[in-house]
């Protein structure tokens, strides 16, 4: 099957299980927001690889679990059941715990207290300006996955958690140290 449906020329695209929505539903932007977080991640974990490759590592599990949400968000809530019973994940609590426990061990670890603005950018660090470019497209997700009537509360709190968590690895990768969090 050719990836070139011209399905979508009619301003429509498909949900999980074919039903139909406008690009312009808050379903799709939501999508889309997640959808660019983690291509900007995907910059951050190639520069990474060889400037800092633990964070690599943590930028390719936050990956994955936004490919879960990308799912998700993909797929109308009558359809939940029947996604989960086909064998895909939802986020999950534990999801959101694992990461709240990572962001509290790397802002210990950072042992600084932030009071000021942080200027993305001003270290010349390559990952945390990335890094805080993504923590800005991820709360742009999380503005955009509230707005939805019908979301599980899991993914709005996933996201929020997340940016935090984006903030703190720029701070950390910005001073060139990046604890180990993993």
């Amino acid at each position: 099957m050719s990836v070139i449906t011209k399905r979508g020329d009619d301003g429509e695209t498909d949900l999980m299980y074919g039903r139909r929505v406008a690009k312009t539903h808050p379903r799709m932007i939501a999508n889309g927001s997640v959808d660019e977080l983690s291509t900007v991640l995907g910059i951050v974990r190639v520069h990474a690889h060889d400037e800092q490759p633990g964070l690599a590592a943590i930028i390719g599990t936050i990956q994955q679990q936004l490919i879960l949400l990308m799912g998700e968000l993909a797929t109308a809530p009558e359809d939940w059941e029947r996604y989960q019973k086909d064998g895909f994940d939802l986020l999950s609590d534990a999801s959101t715990d694992a990461l709240t426990a990572k962001a509290t061990a790397l802002e210990h670890a950072l042992n600084e207290r932030f009071r000021d603005w942080a200027i993305p950018g001003e270290s010349l660090s390559r990952c945390s300006a990335y890094l805080d470019h993504a923590r800005a497209v991820c709360r742009r997700a999380e503005r955009e996955t509230c707005a939805l009537a019908a979301v599980r509360p899991i993914p709005q709190r996933y996201l929020n958690r997340l940016a935090d968590y984006l903030w703190l690895l720029a701070r950390a990768s910005a001073k060139g140290s990046l604890p180990d969090t993993e």
